[in-house]
């Protein structure tokens, strides 16, 4: 989670549809490591904090909020995140080892 919020984070300008498409990954990522056993249900629902912060982000864009005001809100959801990872060390990893 970590890793696509930094993604997002160094984009010059994001859009709804990139926002959105790390949601679709991240959610579709979270799901499968947890039917696999490779993710404590305890991670998954705390990971879906993180999926549904970037799910409001995406529609603070669509509602045209300044591009600065979204890079804080992103900020804000990456300490957020690097404390999940704390709680469930190697989630990142395992999350971003299904990117293809």
């Amino acid at each position: 989670m970590r890793t696509c919020i930094d993604y997002l984070i160094s984009q010059a300008h994001l859009d709804v549809v990139r926002v959105r498409n790390e949601v679709e990954f991240l959610t579709g990522s979270l799901e499968e490591l947890r039917l696999e056993g490779k993710i404590s249900n305890d991670a998954f629902l705390d990971s879906g904090a993180i999926t549904g912060a970037l799910e409001m982000i995406a529609n603070h864009i669509d509602l045209g909020v300044p591009q600065k005001e979204v890079g804080e809100l992103l900020r804000a959801q990456l300490g957020r995140a690097k404390s999940i990872e704390e709680k469930h060390p190697g989630l990142d990893v395992a999350i971003e080892a299904l990117r293809r």
